[in-house]
């Protein structure tokens, strides 16, 4: 698929979603994604919008993506971010963004020699809550980008809460370059 048709269905998957930039501040209005985001649970795509059970996701995904198409040099490294939005439930978000995984140090086509700033949780929404959004986010890092755990927080679970990522974002220089996000629902949950 190419990009500007990847373009168009992100776009209308996150607007149907209700996630546009007014309820994401990180995400631009004018959000074009300069590569496409490929993220994986067991060989199970993740595709803009599609559902996994929290089973499904117990271990950290496979992520890849091409090199923009902006031509950044082959050095450019990239930040991944997960963030649930619906935390602890789609009607009462008051603890969002619940920061799952940070991975700093990503290159393109290259899934060694990243660092993890936050291990990953997996997801897992309580049964009797409707299906949570999560969103996968790349970012391009500044020349010199260097963090450490310390610079995003504690790993301890309620330290995950309510995680600021337009303000970290926009602190340490990271520029939005690719978007895919998925529903997640506890393994009891019912339509």
């Amino acid at each position: 698929m190419s990009l500007e048709s990847h373009t168009q269905q992100l776009m209308q998957s996150l607007a149907q979603a209700g996630l546009t930039p007014g309820l994401l501040p990180f995400l631009p209005p004018d959000f074009k994604p300069t590569t496409q985001l490929h993220v994986s649970f067991n060989n199970k795509p993740v595709s803009l919008g599609n559902l996994f059970r929290a089973s499904e996701c117990k271990t950290a995904p496979t992520v890849s993506f091409s090199e923009e198409e902006n031509n950044q040099p082959s050095s450019t490294s990239y930040t991944l971010l997960l963030v649930d939005p619906d935390a602890p439930t789609p009607d009462d978000p008051k603890f969002a963004f619940w920061r799952h995984w940070v991975v700093s140090g990503l290159k393109a086509e290259e899934a060694n020699g990243a660092t993890a700033l936050t291990e990953y949780l997996g997801p897992g929404p309580k049964d009797d809550s409707r299906p949570h959004r999560y969103l996968f986010l790349l970012f391009r890092e500044p020349e010199g980008f260097a963090l450490t755990k310390e610079d995003v927080g504690g790993e301890e679970f309620t330290a995950r809460r309510s995680f600021k990522v337009a303000e970290w974002v926009e602190r340490h220089g990271l520029e939005l370059v690719g978007v895919n996000w998925m529903l997640g629902a506890g393994d009891g949950w019912t339509e």
